[in-house]
């Protein structure tokens, strides 16, 4: 696509979009009943063809309604929700905290599909966040405790957390079986859809 955008120091223009031709028809009579089940199949046949199909655009909003969105990695979906894993005490968990609203958006640009989700918000059980916390990889657990999500750092302050995380559970390098319990101020949230 020649001349696609148009750039002046003050303005981006897009000029042409892409258009798109999906192979889904979807009518009442085309689609289950149950929308979890076209997002397992849509969700499934996303695996091969679209890069992080698990990327998910969660959109939360403060209790004055200002309205946040970043990416987050789904890890499991059922019947009661969505569910993915952060920091208590980061910018999504304390607007969820006040305003239990939220929604997500996948975007599989590879399959020309999309999906909404929007419902209420609620902390996963305890039990959940640590079953999930230990399938994790060491240096993900070992971050969960060193950094302090939504929060500005100085040059090489993470990697002097990291430090004094490993020196304080006694990891050794190479040692992925270390126990690094969960953290209280970190687990999994599900949104449930309305």
């Amino acid at each position: 696509m020649d001349n696609a955008i148009q750039l002046s120091p003050d303005k981006i223009k897009v000029l042409v979009h892409q258009q798109y031709d999906s192979p889904d028809h979807l009518s009442p009579a085309t689609v289950p009943a149950n929308p979890l089940d076209l997002f397992r199949q849509w969700f499934t046949s996303a695996q091969g063809t679209v890069h992080e199909p698990e990327a998910m655009a969660l959109s939360t909003a403060s209790a004055d309604g200002i309205p946040s969105t970043r990416i987050v990695l789904l890890k499991e979906a059922d019947n009661r929700g969505f569910v993915f894993y952060t920091n208590y005490n980061s910018r999504k968990s304390r607007e969820m905290n006040s305003n239990p609203h939220a929604s997500l958006a996948f975007y599989w640009r590879e399959d020309h599909r999309q999906v909404r989700v929007v419902g209420t918000v609620e902390k996963v059980s305890r039990e959940e966040s640590e079953a999930y916390f230990r399938s994790r990889p060491l240096g993900s657990r070992i971050g969960a405790w060193a950094s302090n999500q939504s929060a500005a750092i100085t040059e090489g302050e993470l990697d002097q957390q990291i430090n004094q995380i490993k020196e304080r559970f006694g990891v050794k390098d190479g040692d992925e079986a270390a126990d690094i319990p969960l953290p209280d101020y970190w687990g999994g949230w599900r949104v449930i859809p309305k």
